[in-house]
């Protein structure tokens, strides 16, 4: 990985060290979530207390990247969160990178669903098929 900060933030993530985690992100740290605008916020002190109610829900959480791409200043990985006793989490992140710390994210993540779900939009391949 070009970017160390992120290789760092997936270590503490998985060492459920919080201390770590939250030195890998900037002061003015700011996480949008396109599909779920309410979800965005901004600070590394938001980071904090946002990491520290996910340990304490999921104390076996346990985060992998399956594939990434780098680019000057960004990291888009596709990411796979292990949450026991809850549903997996997989989609992509877009982190921006400013002098080996995270300043910016964008979270394209959703729950794996438990079972295969019907297409709900017909006409469209893998859709099922309409009377």
């Amino acid at each position: 990985m070009k970017f160390p900060v992120v290789k760092r933030l997936i270590e503490a993530i998985n060492a459920h060290d919080l201390e770590s985690l939250t030195a890998t992100f900037a002061h003015d740290f700011s996480s949008t979530w396109p599909a779920h605008p309410a979800r965005s916020f901004a600070g590394s002190e938001e980071v904090r207390k946002n990491w520290e109610f996910i340990l304490a829900q999921f104390p076996d959480i346990q985060v992998s990247v399956t594939g990434y791409v780098e680019s000057a200043d960004e990291f888009w990985g596709e990411f796979h969160y292990l949450r026991p006793g809850a549903f997996d989490m997989r989609g992509v992140i877009i982190v921006k990178v400013r002098a080996d710390e995270i300043v910016q994210s964008r979270f394209y993540m959703e729950e794996v669903d438990e079972t295969s779900v019907p297409h709900p939009m017909p006409g469209v391949a893998g859709a099922p098929a309409t009377n």
